[in-house]
């Protein structure tokens, strides 16, 4: 058997997201009365001891890497985030950037056989990707936005909640072209990416657009994020977006994105006396975000820029809205038996996926051009759930 680098082996497992004691544990490694099942696994990542094939096939499997990968001579270029636009928090961990990269790897994956399929039905290039830069202002690309939608704001208003509101705008960016997927960890909640890692990643191919929203966020705010890739790729920007962009193209993006929303002419409703009582900002801030099918942090942003509230309130704001979005969605994990009626496995993952991609796939299997293995890929699921996945066609 041809000898494996070591350094592969630390690089397939970090970049799968997964410390010595997880790994140890996936790949049924044991304690023996020699060694531990973590010292087993840096022996073999050491270089002190050779991997044997079958732990070689183990570790493809639970890495997520082609067996081939591990008889490289290095470790590959670390996969392509596009333009990475985040204002990243203080104390970040490098597993937060092997998760990420995961990800990142994983879409642009499925984004490249994606495009390969589109192009074998010769289908024709979207105009709109990269139709503008920045210098056409605001308000030109915003009249761009919503001619590609063609959604009204009425209607997205007069959805029953933010969700449904979500689904109306993912629908018509489909129909635009886009594959919307929403996404926040690589396989499993154990490898969620917090929010303060990356909101949104777009993917400007004219063929294949990509936009990828992070599940760990609240429903309310999916839209905005929607809207805010969608002008990257506009901007024709294959990019990395944070949960707070300081950088001028994110300002811009929040910009035409919380226009769409929430025209300017409307925060005239949202005047706070100097020194009002936090928490009655908080509950007007509340209940117009309901309103309106809005996340009540992007009102509490655009009433700062607006100058209607100060920095420090926003920020207490920001602070409180995440708080009680984490309570919320950690009561929501505890409480299993409240959601037996829920949707099921397949209902769940189809509504992640989007109507577009899962369509695709359908088709394209029904023509005998898409054979289950590479559907499975592109869907990320096992061959073996492909077809109950695609035979699902209810969506949340």
């Amino acid at each position: 058997m041809p000898h494996v680098n070591p350094e592969i082996m630390v690089w397939a497992r970090e970049t799968a997201g997964l410390t010595q004691e997880e790994a140890a544990l996936k790949l049924g490694l044991r304690d023996s009365r020699v060694s531990s099942a973590v010292d087993k696994l840096a022996a073999v990542e050491n270089g002190d001891k050779e991997p044997t094939r079958p732990q070689l096939v183990k570790m493809a499997e639970q890495y997520r890497r082609p067996l081939l990968t591990f008889y490289l001579s290095r470790p590959p270029a670390r996969g392509d985030r596009g333009v990475d636009f985040r204002t990243l928090p203080d104390g970040r961990s490098s597993r937060d950037d092997a998760l990420l990269d995961a990800l990142v790897r994983d879409i642009r994956a499925r984004q490249s056989m994606v495009r390969a399929l589109l192009e074998e039905e010769e289908a024709e290039p979207l105009a709109f990707v990269g139709s503008h830069v920045m210098e056409d202002g605001r308000s030109a690309v915003l009249e761009s936005l919503s001619n590609v939608l063609d959604v009204d704001l009425t209607a997205y208003r007069a959805q029953r909640n933010a969700t449904a509101a979500f689904a109306l705008l993912r629908g018509s960016a489909e129909r635009a072209g886009i594959f919307v997927l929403i996404k926040g960890d690589v396989g499993n909640y154990q490898t969620s990416i917090e929010l303060s890692v990356f909101r949104g990643f777009s993917v400007a191919d004219d063929v294949a657009p990509f936009v990828v929203i992070n599940d760990q966020d609240a429903r309310s705010a999916w839209s905005f994020t929607l809207l805010h890739e969608m002008v990257h790729l506009l901007l024709g920007q294959t990019a990395l977006s944070g949960e707070y962009g300081e950088d001028e193209v994110e300002q811009f993006c929040d910009g035409v994105a919380g226009e769409f929303l929430l025209p300017a002419g409307e925060l005239g409703d949202l005047r706070f006396d100097d020194g009002a009582d936090l928490n009655e900002v908080s509950a007007r801030i509340s209940d117009f975000a309901n309103k309106r099918k809005l996340s009540r942090t992007m009102v509490a942003y655009s009433a700062y820029r607006a100058h209607r509230i100060s920095r420090e309130a926003f920020g207490a704001l920001r602070v409180e809205y995440r708080q009680q979005w984490h309570r919320e969605r950690e009561g929501s994990r505890s409480r299993p038996g409240e959601r037996e009626g829920g949707p099921n496995y397949y209902t769940v993952r189809r509504h992640r996926l989007g109507r577009r991609i899962t369509d695709l796939a359908r088709r394209m299997m029904a023509e005998d051009t898409l054979s289950t293995s590479r559907a499975a890929r592109i869907l990320g699921v096992k061959s073996r759930q492909v077809q109950p996945l695609l035979a699902v066609r209810n969506s949340l």
